[in-house]
């Protein structure tokens, strides 16, 4: 039995968790002083509506938890598969707002097909188009040994202003500097969710993301192609001397990551909740809370999803906090800082597996010491 529950703190997944749960720690501490710093006498009640999250109104704050959660695991997924197969995916962003563009497209213009099917229409246009950018940055890594950091950061910038230019150009609302609505067929079906959670912005697109965390999980633990991906990630030279062949699965890699992104576009701006592409100069901020997700869940599918749970959960629960007078900029704080604070999992990872190092090292002299103070006795 003991031996069981030291296997158990010693696996894979012990570590994982703890080095997760260390850094959501370190960032709600962290919160918790900028709630000090800003409000003293509100400091706890804040900080409790944090912890709350999405339970402090029921279940239409459980159903603004998925809502809010649905895009960011469809971007952690894209940058954690990215990872898994040895490559920095920071242009989600970039891949998020064309495959946003693409959904929100066809479901203003393509009015013509039949109800049934145009927002199924739409996520495909979301997928290709994410799936296009995507690759740019796969085939200038794969073909021309560009930084896939660098070429993916420019990729964002060249996505948000070309995105900018086609809504002016085809889909703009020049009285609100934003794209028009979408046609009411396009809006993603709510399934009966409209009825469990009322009042929240909830439709089929969490169970999309759901059923996209399966499917990752499938390819990169299941299967050839997945394991073919992550030999790549984790030591090229020795993958390509196997005859695994590394520029193709660097290409399909960015073009799935890609396609995952632009998915996740899609499933906001077709959720119905009133969201429009507007055209700003700003890059979109869920590409990189799904950087955050992606090493909170330390690219694992399921640890994903549910590290976009959480960060789904307390981003309601820093909206609430205005009930207690603290201002919107100390919020997005807040919670900027929880989200980044992910980024120390991989630290606290690093951190867990050095002191069971050291302790079975010390296992191991003790046990050395002790056969020999035996051997010495006979």
């Amino acid at each position: 039995m003991n031996s069981k529950r030291k296997s158990i703190f010693k696996g894979e997944g012990f570590v994982n968790f703890s080095s997760s749960i260390l850094a959501i720690i370190c960032g709600l501490l962290f919160g918790f002083i900028i709630l000090l710093a800003s409000n003293p006498s509100q400091a706890v009640n804040g900080f409790m509506m944090i912890i709350k999250g999405g339970f402090t109104d029921g279940m239409k704050g459980v159903g603004d938890v998925l809502y809010y959660a649905t895009p960011i695991i469809m971007t952690g997924l894209s940058v954690g598969f990215a990872f898994k197969t040895g490559l920095f995916n920071i242009g989600a962003s970039g891949q998020f707002t064309a495959g946003a563009f693409a959904a929100v497209y066809v479901g203003i213009k393509w009015t013509f097909l039949p109800a049934s099917i145009h927002w199924l229409v739409a996520l495909l246009a979301a997928i290709l188009v994410g799936a296009l950018v995507g690759s740019i940055p796969g085939i200038l890594k794969a073909f021309f040994n560009v930084n896939e950091v660098i070429s993916a950061i420019m990729m964002n910038y060249i996505g948000m202003y070309i995105v900018n230019l086609l809504v002016r150009n085809y889909i703009y609302d020049p009285l609100k500097n934003q794209s028009v609505a979408v046609a009411q067929s396009a809006i993603l079906p709510k399934a009966g969710l409209d009825k469990i959670f009322v009042g929240a912005s909830l439709n089929i697109g969490i169970f999309i993301a759901v059923l996209c965390v399966i499917l990752i999980y499938v390819i990169l633990n299941k299967t050839t192609f997945g394991y073919e991906l992550k030999a790549c990630g984790l030591n090229p030279h020795a993958s390509k001397y196997a005859g695994i062949n590394e520029k193709r699965n660097i290409v399909l890699s960015m073009v799935i990551s890609g396609a995952l992104a632009g998915l996740g576009g899609a499933l906001l701006y077709l959720a119905g909740s009133g969201k429009y592409l507007q055209v700003l100069d700003i890059i979109a901020p869920e590409g990189f809370s799904g950087i955050s997700v992606a090493l909170l869940g330390l690219s694992n599918p399921i640890g994903i999803l549910f590290s976009g749970l959480f960060i789904g959960h307390i981003t309601v629960g820093g909206y609430n906090m205005q009930l207690f007078d603290f201002v919107s900029e100390a919020i997005d704080i807040i919670i900027a800082a929880i989200v980044y604070c992910g980024a120390l999992s991989l630290l606290f990872k690093t951190m867990i597996h050095k002191i069971q190092m050291r302790r079975a090292k010390k296992a191991e002299a003790k046990a050395v010491g002790t056969d020999n103070n035996f051997s010495e006795s006979q």
